[in-house]
């Protein structure tokens, strides 16, 4: 990591700490209604889960949720996971690509989706490839002179109709609904949600997971989410 991205991390770090949000999904993003789920290579449960079967990966999710006895799962940020190899995108040469970057929210098809503040639309896709963000869009903010990115995947397809490049978004403005799958890129329904400070020259795309041995790298240009999210699971 240069010194230059250090210094622009921690001024953007700076400028969400001191800001004021609005909630991304209008749910409490703490118990009892959310609880943190642990989807990493530490949970035996995911090590013994099929990540190529949505059926089984569904089954997965529906057990943590049991567990913890919430009906919505959070959780995600600098996880190393094993179920990407799902996709050929997530290929880095011989190195598959593992650390997530963004936190996901894990929540029936159809939750509303906020923008956290005053936007304009960066760039839209649907990412369409197996495993992939499907529906996407991102936002760029500034927040006390500070600009960066929020970035929202495995949302419906409809959340894409009328909007371009260029709208404005404001605080609180519904931005779109978490998809179902296969639309979603074929996962259980849930959002991933990432904050990046440079896009990379990138446009309706971004990588949400990162090889282990750029980790540093891409978690000082990725932030923590909870940063704009603020749920408690995750300050614990």
């Amino acid at each position: 990591m240069t010194s230059k991205l250090a210094e622009r991390h921690e001024q953007i770090v700076a400028a969400i700490r001191s800001s004021s949000p609005h909630p991304v999904v209008a749910i409490p993003l703490c118990r009892p209604h959310t609880a943190r789920i642990d989807l990493s290579l530490n949970n035996p449960l995911v090590a013994q889960t099929d990540c190529t079967n949505n059926r089984e990966v569904t089954a997965l999710l529906n057990t943590l949720l049991t567990e913890s006895g919430a009906p919505v799962g959070i959780g995600g940020y600098n996880e190393k996971r094993g179920w990407y190899a799902r996709g050929e995108q997530f290929s880095q040469g011989e190195e598959i690509r593992s650390i997530h970057l963004g936190v996901d929210i894990w929540a029936p098809a159809e939750t509303p989706v906020f923008a956290p503040y005053d936007a304009t639309i960066h760039s839209l896709q649907d990412n369409a490839l197996f495993g992939d963000y499907g529906p996407t869009i991102i936002l760029t903010h500034t927040v006390s002179d500070q600009s960066f990115h929020t970035l929202y995947g495995h949302l419906s397809r409809e959340s894409l109709h009328n909007k371009a490049p260029g709208m404005t978004i404001q605080r609180g403005e519904e931005l779109g609904r978490f998809g179902a799958p296969p639309i979603n890129g074929d996962w259980p329904p849930h959002l991933h949600f990432q904050i990046i400070i440079d896009m990379l020259d990138k446009r309706g795309d971004y990588p949400g997971v990162a090889a282990e041995s750029q980790r540093e790298y891409f978690l000082a240009l990725c932030p923590d989410p909870n940063l704009i999210l603020r749920s408690a699971e995750l300050a614990l």
